[in-house]
């Protein structure tokens, strides 16, 4: 063992001191980079023309397939700027194309529009002015920051073309699949899209390769008991007992019937059942979703899911219907288009600024319909806000830093230029 003296010692803390000093300076300079970089592509006044995109769209939330109003607005804004575009597509969404010339490649951006049924507590000055509905998980703020490489992009034109594909409902009701049956992706070569990520800074970009979102199955039990008086639970079957059991035994397939180092999650989100306290319910309804991202793990835990019903309906002698509803496939990115994506983030950015996402999201997303068609690259874009730590999305209070939407509309426009050139060369 080395016994230093106490001399050496504090001359060793203060050396480690003085590096940590200048690692902190290098880091605060390489951030300051950055960031003129990112203002220099999108100065203070586009960046207010963006931010008011959002703040309106914010405004005036609007969901799965009903975003008749927010689709006119983003088709005022694309005439303003002489981008020519087709509405309706999918219902409500848009494409929107930037031809520069017709032999050259064609990269598309995408950006979700619609909103959630939650009724908004943020205090915000430009908070939803339709009751009952809000934007919180950031679809607002990828419609600005996709406009605003729009805008960029017909400002100073690429050496291709780009696509821009306003999504209707992202929200669980798969509005990417219409809208590719109605040719949102016709020549297009190779697609991109992101999501705000609350959990990483600002000037933050993270990238996954390959698995990147989960499958997002839906579930629905259904118990039928039998009916009866509180005091007399023995003539009755009681239906909130079944489906506490229900509730209860389904988690022991995640915890007991899968392996641990495959990421799972069964979560029930409704239970109801009952209609006064002194009567014993005769039915209930629960419903929930799996959430996996290996397919013989997605069968595995629904195949359980089902002998667990068929088991507790011989125990308790009720009636239980497991009604299944497939969700989303994984959202899987592509390899080389995840290269591209990263050298764009580290470029503008800086290395230390572009992460490289450890695990996939047991999230859901229908870009991954998109992704099955061409080949492409979903991101998470650091909009962390201080103060909002602790809240999550789809939450009535969340919220994000509007300088997000800087660092993405520049993002976006330099990554389209960069693709459009990589893509020229490798087709020489």
């Amino acid at each position: 063992m080395i016994h230093l003296s106490a001399k050496t010692l504090n001359v060793l803390n203060l050396v480690i001191k003085v590096i940590n000093l200048r690692e902190i300076e290098y880091n605060e300079r390489a951030n300051i980079m950055s960031i003129k970089k990112v203002q220099k592509i999108v100065n203070d006044e586009l960046f207010e023309w963006i931010r008011d995109i959002r703040r309106h769209i914010h405004q005036w939330p609007e969901m799965a397939y009903k975003e008749e109003k927010t689709s006119e607005y983003i088709s005022g804004i694309l005439k303003k700027l002489n981008i020519r575009h087709k509405r309706g597509v999918a219902e409500t969404g848009i494409v929107a194309r930037l031809i520069t010339d017709e032999s050259a490649p064609t990269v598309a951006l995408r950006a979700d529009m619609d909103a959630l049924p939650i009724t908004e507590n943020t205090g915000l000055p430009f908070a939803s002015q339709n009751s009952g509905v809000m934007h919180a998980c950031g679809h607002d703020g990828h419609v600005a920051m996709i406009l605003g490489a729009a805008r960029l992009l017909k400002e100073n034109p690429p050496e291709g073309n780009a696509v821009f594909l306003f999504q209707p409902a992202e929200e669980g009701d798969g509005g990417a699949k219409p809208m590719i049956e109605q040719g949102a992706l016709d020549g297009v070569d190779m697609i991109f899209g992101g999501h705000i990520e609350r959990h990483h800074e600002v000037g933050e970009i993270g990238i996954k390769t390959g698995i990147h979102t989960s499958f997002t199955d839906a579930f629905e039990i259904r118990i039928t008991g039998r009916g009866g008086h509180a005091a007399r639970p023995h003539e009755a079957i009681d239906a909130v007992i079944v489906g506490s059991q229900f509730v209860t035994s389904l988690q022991t397939i995640i915890s007991r019937e899968i392996d641990p180092l495959h990421p799972a999650v069964l979560t029930i989100g409704y239970f109801r059942s009952g209609t006064v306290f002194n009567v014993i319910a005769e039915k209930a309804v629960l419903k929930g979703t799996i959430r996996t991202t290996d397919e013989a793990i997605r069968t595995q835990i629904i195949d359980k899911v089902k002998k667990l019903a068929l088991s507790l309906a011989a125990l308790f002698d009720a009636e239980i219907k497991v009604v299944l509803k497939p969700g989303y496939p994984p959202v899987i990115n592509e390899d080389s288009s995840c290269d591209l994506a990263r050298i764009v983030s580290e470029k503008l950015l800086g290395k230390d600024r572009t992460l490289a996402l450890p695990y996939p999201s047991l999230g859901g997303e229908d870009f991954a319909y998109f992704l099955h068609q061409v080949p492409g690259c979903f991101i998470r874009l650091g909009g962390g806000k201080g103060g909002h730590e602790k809240i999550a999305s789809h939450s009535p209070a969340f919220d994000f830093d509007e300088e997000v939407l800087r660092v993405g509309a520049a993002y976006f426009s330099e990554l389209v230029r960069h693709v459009i050139k990589k893509l020229k060369k490798k087709s020489k």
